[in-house]
């Protein structure tokens, strides 16, 4: 196929033969060449957002219910400075997104010409890749290499900017392309003596750990993983970014490691032996004090990613490769070696733990809502079928820990940058990317303000998303810690929620959504009912609830995971283990 057209015409004709369906934007100067063709597809439904952050969560959320390529349009300067938020949360999620940019013309690049930004320079430590394109002849290869580079791999996000000029230009639109990317061949088949090697150390252990992180997710290694459990016995944990990976229902569960998470799962990781992780990168908020993680624990790493393997724990057994390709492997190699790991005293020492350390929380003698409270009602009445989608702080660790995922996928939250603001432009991009199921996105009252105004998008657009805004009248998480770390000197924390500014029952009538509030325990079932039978518009629901309600378990920042308490100033006795 080869046709004349402008750079623009060849952008949108691009994105369409990649299967692009749905692009969130907001046109500009710089871009506006590239929305007048796009005005004509019949292909590729572009969203209006309010906010270029928005377009790029939305994109994300997009991305993650699909397993397409996410992608968000802004114009040069500040359209594409507001883009830098959504795309370094894609990169360290990795979250395949595609950010296309307007730029200046090629000869004003460099001049400090009207809303011009270096946004290539800008974003290079946090995309995967990015291009600048000059000339209108490279547009439709770049888009190529853009989307193969974003969802091979590690996934994550490629910013593309073209500047006005090669846009405006005529060229010869020609297709199929050939991409020119030498030297991009990502590793996804592992090696097999480093199988043999874990497989091995599997069998000669006696205290396990699959440690499952959200690459597991990624690579659609679900099965793969319960195939795997269920053959050894290893006890199973997954981190924030891999919940509904491995079911919570199944008894090998131990639930999520880290900061706040189970004393279970934080006592299996320390008291391990072997820990094999996959699609996971011993962060700091899973290993705490890195020094003192896991002692006596041989570690088998696999990872698609080679810069992760030994970046913060040396791994024994190295392993780079896709986790799908890991798993069934791995699978293979465990079933050739035949022998049985004993872990019968290990299960038994763990079981104890969950049973003793189960998770819980604090009912206020005035009858006051508690927010764990409502995540247990969300998770019974609407189900492990929808999803779920947090921003970051308190309201994000309850809906990890009280809502139960038996799905892989079906949590989706901002796990490594913590984006306050990413719940309501996600949920939007998952709403319409998967519309038959239903949305809930789980706000807290401090994130919920700074992107809301996607309400009148979600209205607009017919995207019927519901919204929990777990409203205690604080930035939560920062207050938790002044009171646990700052002698409750509550410095800049309340947000004057008593006066009810704003009122979000009438921010959401505002925005053409239904607003509903709740106040009280026995009101919560009713409420969530009646949310979940509206399906012709976005749904707020005020849930008012304790300011001084905390996340527990914890581990605090910079100490020992042997350190977690699961109240405040109450930790597990260990003694029962040995």
């Amino acid at each position: 196929m080869t046709e004349q057209m402008t750079g623009a015409q060849a952008l949108v004709r691009a994105l369409e033969h990649v299967g692009v369906d749905t692009v969130f934007g907001i046109p500009g100067g710089a871009i506006l060449p590239a929305y007048d063709p796009l005005y004509d597809s019949t292909k590729v439904r572009h969203v209006l957002v309010r906010h270029e952050q928005g377009a790029g969560h939305a994109a994300e959320g997009y991305a993650q219910a699909t397993g397409k390529v996410g992608v968000c349009m802004a114009t040069s300067g500040p359209g594409a400075t507001n883009l830098v938020t959504p795309i370094a949360d894609a990169y360290m999620d990795s979250v395949p997104i595609v950010a296309i940019t307007g730029q200046v013309a090629s000869a004003a690049i460099g001049t400090d010409a009207f809303q011009e930004a270096d946004i290539s320079g800008i974003t290079m430590p946090i995309t995967k890749h990015n291009f600048l394109v000059t000339n209108a002849a490279d547009i439709p290869r770049t888009i190529v290499e853009a989307f193969h580079i974003a969802s091979t791999g590690r996934p994550g996000p490629v910013l593309v900017d073209i500047s006005k000029d090669a846009l405006q230009a005529t060229t010869t639109f020609t297709w199929p392309v050939t991409m020119q990317l030498p030297g991009y061949r990502p590793v996804t088949r592992p090696h097999s003596k480093q199988i043999r090697e874990a497989a091995r150390l599997i069998a000669e252990s006696h205290r396990p750990v699959l440690y499952v992180g959200g690459g597991v997710h990624k690579a659609r290694a679900s099965a793969q993983l319960l195939e795997l459990a269920e053959l050894t016995g290893i006890p199973v944990i997954t981190t924030l970014m891999a919940r509904g990976s491995f079911p919570d229902s199944h008894p090998q569960h131990l639930g999520m490691p880290g900061m706040h998470g189970t004393v279970a799962a934080v006592g299996s990781l320390q008291r391990s032996d072997l820990i094999i992780a996959l699609g996971a990168r011993f962060d700091d908020r899973v290993t705490g004090r890195l020094a003192t993680f896991a002692p006596n624990a041989k570690i088998v790493h696999a990872d698609i990613d080679p810069a992760e393997i030994s970046k913060n724990r040396h791994a024994d057994v190295p392993i780079v490769g896709d986790c799908r390709e890991v798993l069934t492997d791995l699978i293979a190699a465990v079933k050739a070696d035949g022998r049985k790991g004993d872990y019968a005293d290990w299960w038994q020492a763990l079981n104890a733990l969950k049973q003793t350390y189960a998770l819980g929380y604090e009912e206020f003698e005035d009858g006051t809502l508690a927010p764990q409270y409502v995540m247990e009602r969300l998770s019974a009445i609407v189900g492990p079928d929808a999803f779920y989608v947090a921003g970051v702080g308190q309201h994000q660790m309850w809906a990890a820990q009280f809502i139960g995922y038996e799905r892989p996928g079906t949590f989706i939250n901002s796990g490594g940058l913590g984006t306050m603001g990413f719940a309501v432009p996600a949920a939007m991009g998952v709403k319409m990317g998967s519309p038959e199921t239903t949305v809930w996105a789980i706000d807290g009252d401090g994130c919920f303000q700074m992107t809301n105004q996607e309400l009148a998008t979600c209205a607009l657009e017919g995207v019927p998303i519901k919204v929990a805004v777990i409203n205690n009248g604080n930035l939560g998480m920062v207050r938790q810690w002044q009171t646990l770390f700052y002698e409750e000197r509550y410095s800049n924390t309340n947000l004057q929620a008593t006066r009810r500014i704003p009122d979000f029952v009438k921010l959401a009538e505002a925005y053409g959504c239904v607003g509903l509030r709740c106040e009280r325990p026995e009101d919560v079932d009713a409420v969530i009912r009646k949310a979940m039978e509206i399906n012709d518009a976005p749904v707020v629901v005020d849930f008012v609830v304790h300011e001084d309600a905390m996340v527990w378990p914890m581990v605090a920042a910079g100490t020992s995971n042997d350190e977690i308490k699961y109240a405040r100033d109450m930790a597990p006795k260990w003694e029962h283990e040995d």
